[in-house]
């Protein structure tokens, strides 16, 4: 069965398949922002102890994603997302089982290891697998994926582990990846490998300021975001003093509006890439200044994280879209560049978190992630000036 002899059906249904599976591979990376508290409370440890697994993740993806991505550049396709996903699967059923936090950690560091290099390879495999004409409508199907994961997975998996306990959790998504498995292997055809860049390519990216500008961007907003968002459940439990059942409710209100900011950027993201990225970077400082006095009250705190829900969404897919504009000559590569900073974001806003947590308050988690976000805001204004042109639109000169 060759790529190009399939139905319209199979090859929807292939990238719907690789869809679920953005989905999966996001909810593992985030949930544990939903289960800090349970974690640590099933080993006697401090919330904010535990939070470094979310670091140790986070750098993980980020030093592995180009290595691995280089390492199996020449390996055929499906015999690759085979491999990784029985990695995935053997490592959730290792998380089930962790009987101490030195396990759990080294079984996340498992599925990190699997994660990076899934999210260097399936932008480009949704191109290559989506019915003839439908090349963006098939990257923004992975972008729902792995959107929803904010929206769905981690709200779900915080439920199921509050019902079940948080083994149950990892164990849950453990079997999803089986199904998904399994329904992979019986729809993808052979993948040879194609035009992923190659290692001589990096230097070459870097050699773009417009393009290294957004990568710093990138790394800076990302630490901002996850210096407050890491810590938020056990934030509203003891800062707020709120329920656990609130902490699930915020989760999902956040994840929720994350689609109201998916749909608007999908609107005027063309036109208006720029000033929409700026404008949600704004709203993201206010967001984080204004964490700590909204904690007085649950309805505060929601409209707070609507807000919050819809600026980060934008941000997110603002970059992409500047990034895929920037380097349309090495989209793996620079793909694969932009997740690794994404999760070094990612890593170093844990990190912070934990540190404000464990030596100042976690009541300060909100105004030490507003530092960034606001250096985050003047970096914006001014590289989004000193190249003018839409980037979307930019022709490219490397």
């Amino acid at each position: 069965m060759t790529l190009s002899s399939v139905s319209r059906r199979t090859a929807w249904l292939r990238v719907v398949t690789l869809a679920v599976a953005a989905f999966i591979f996001n909810t593992t990376e985030f949930v544990p922002v939903g289960l800090l508290s349970d974690i640590a409370g099933s080993f006697g440890m401090e919330t904010a102890q535990v939070g470094i697994m979310l670091t140790i993740y986070a750098w993980v993806v980020a030093l592995m994603s180009l290595p691995f991505m280089l390492l199996t550049s020449q390996v055929e396709r499906r015999k690759l997302l085979i491999g990784i996903f029985v990695l995935f699967i053997g490592s959730h059923v290792l998380s089930f089982l962790a009987w101490n936090f030195t396990v759990l950690v080294i079984s996340r560091i498992g599925i990190a290891f699997a994660h990076a290099i899934f999210w260097s390879i399936t932008a480009s495999l949704a191109i290559r697998m989506a019915p003839a004409g439908k090349k963006a409508q098939a990257l923004s199907l992975i972008a729902t994926g792995t959107a929803l994961a904010m929206v769905l997975g981690l709200p779900l998996g915080r439920i199921v582990g509050q019902y079940f306990g948080w083994r149950t959790t990892f164990f849950a998504i453990g079997v999803v990846a089986a199904i998904t498995l399994v329904c992979l292997m019986k729809l993808l055809p052979k993948l040879p490998s194609e035009h992923s860049g190659s290692l001589s390519s990096v230097p070459e990216l870097f050699r773009r300021p417009a393009l290294v500008s957004i990568y710093v961007l990138t790394a800076v907003v990302v630490t901002a975001h996850y210096t407050a968002y890491s810590y938020i459940e056990p934030f509203v439990q003891n800062v707020a003093g709120l329920s656990a059942n609130f902490a699930t409710l915020l989760l999902l209100v956040l994840g929720g509006t994350g689609i109201l900011g998916s749909i608007l950027f999908g609107k005027l993201g063309n036109k208006y890439a720029s000033p929409l990225i700026s404008g949600a970077i704004a709203l993201l400082v206010l967001c984080l200044v204004l964490l700590l006095p909204a904690s007085t009250s649950n309805v505060n705190l929601t409209v707070l994280s609507m807000f919050w829900g819809i600026a980060i969404m934008v941000i997110g897919l603002g970059m992409q879209v500047k990034v895929l504009a920037l380097a349309p000559d090495a989209t793996d590569v620079a793909m694969s560049l932009f997740s690794g900073i994404f999760n070094i974001g990612i890593g170093a806003g844990a990190l912070l978190g934990n540190q404000v947590s464990l030596h100042f308050s976690m009541s300060g988690i909100g105004l030490v992630g507003a530092i960034p976000a606001l250096a985050a805001l003047i970096w914006s204004v001014l590289i989004f000036r000193r190249w003018p042109v839409a980037l979307e639109e930019q022709p490219h000169h490397g």
